[in-house]
């Protein structure tokens, strides 16, 4: 028996095991991944590490660090089933059993239906694990192969991004008529999407994939207007859906995720984070109606952390609030995003205004509005500028706050810029 069990060995596992150590918690622990690796960087897969033909070592911990933190692990195994009354986990044909238990199972890359493209393809690829990156890497070695991204989201956008930087021809297709408008709205979306088309990238946008054909191997991708794009390589970067499928019986509450309430919590000593995790960030209350799931590398390190603080100190449980914090690399633009995009239904819509740089020259600065509050910001290759707002959102500034600041940068740039 352990006291406490965290199921999934990547990050939000890793700062599961790390912050309770750190604290001077004493008592045993068994981190259970599916995957023979230990915990290992995320980021870098669809970045550097894809990019570099000699990519450095992303593990976190070697074994002999871990060992540090006195912790069992259980790798190479996934989790196969939860008992919540008896308290017990199965995992690699094993029973564990645990007093405070943290669920940090992640996510896998959604695939195209078997009617739309074989699955035994050949140079048909998802990317979400270092194998897999590993293996997309090979691919993109192997001669000028012609390259074909589905969803331009920022996966699929990261990847086509590195594969153009290799110089091969690449196509991105896109069913919504704007890329990136749940993540970013819709003027950003085309605005990002123009980073691609300065590159020589290809989009399309609007329109679906009718199949993908090929004999053993893949070679092309017909769309649903009757348009055939030669493929050597096809990656599916159509989303990620939340590892739950092994607690559809366990009496957790599921649904696009484990739910849990405002500490993470969801059923008596058990605690969820990282991209599993759907809990209500009561930051955002005034926004948004629904849990939200995030799928970012900062909320799955704090998440971790105290998810597990909670499942061993329950009667002291705190709950996690956050404003959520992502980035992206495309060729050499860094995209960064802070806050929401949307306003649930019921709930003013949020807007968008420019307050540094343009559209036209790349390089901006947007800021979102609900009602009269700033609720996200969105940074094109202006990396000083982007956490000034995120202090602002943490602390519900107004949208007149966020102007201020916006006119309060661009008069320290222009300050700067004179005195260069």
């Amino acid at each position: 028996m352990a006291d406490l069990v965290v199921v999934g060995a990547s990050l939000a596992g890793l700062r599961a095991v790390e912050a309770v150590r750190n604290d001077g918690w004493s008592g045993s622990i068994a981190l259970v991944g599916s995957e023979e690796h230990l915990p290992y960087d995320r980021p870098p897969l669809s970045k550097e590490h894809l990019a570099d033909d000699e990519p450095g070592d992303l593990t976190y911990r070697e074994r002999e660090k871990l060992a540090e933190l006195d912790v069992e692990l259980v790798l190479g195994a996934p989790a196969e089933a939860l008992d919540l009354e008896g308290r017990t986990l199965t995992v690699g044909g094993r029973d564990l059993s645990w007093s405070g238990l943290v669920v940090a199972t992640g996510a896998h890359a959604r695939t195209l239906p078997a009617s739309v493209c074989d699955p035994d393809l050949r140079g048909v690829v998802t990317l979400r694990t270092l194998d897999d990156s590993r293996h997309l890497r090979d691919l993109l070695r192997d001669g000028t192969p012609r390259v074909t991204v589905i969803g331009a989201g920022f996966i699929g956008s990261e990847i086509a991004a590195v594969a153009r930087k290799r110089d091969l021809e690449v196509t991105i297709v896109e069913a919504l008529p704007v890329p990136l408008v749940r993540g970013v709205g819709e003027r950003m979306g085309r605005a990002l999407t123009a980073i691609h088309e300065r590159q020589g990238t290809t989009v399309r946008t609007g329109v679906s994939v009718e199949k993908v054909t090929g004999n053993g191997r893949v070679e092309s991708v017909v769309l649903a207007d009757g348009t055939e794009i030669p493929t050597d390589v096809l990656v599916v970067g159509i989303g990620a859906a939340p590892n739950t499928g092994w607690l559809e019986s366990s009496g957790l509450t599921i649904s696009d995720g484990v739910v849990a309430d405002a500490t993470l919590r969801a059923a008596p000593g058990v605690y969820t984070a990282g991209d599993v995790a759907r809990w209500p960030n009561a930051l955002f209350d005034d926004v948004l109606t629904s849990p939200m799931r995030l799928e970012h590398w900062t909320s799955a390190s704090e998440q971790g952390a105290l998810a597990a603080r909670n499942a061993v100190d329950p009667s002291s449980a705190k709950e996690y609030t956050t404003v959520p914090y992502f980035w992206s690399d495309w060729y050499d633009s860094r995209i960064q995003f802070v806050g929401v995009s949307r306003a649930d239904e019921g709930r003013p819509e949020v807007e968008t205004e420019i307050v540094m740089g343009s559209e036209d020259d790349g390089a901006f600065v947007a800021l979102y509005r609900s009602g009269d509050r700033l609720v996200g910001a969105l940074a094109v290759d202006k990396r000083a500028e982007v956490m000034q707002y995120r202090r602002l959102i943490l602390n519900r500034a107004s949208w007149e706050d966020g102007l201020a600041k916006a006119e309060e940068r661009r008069e320290r740039a222009a300050k700067k810029a004179a005195a260069s």
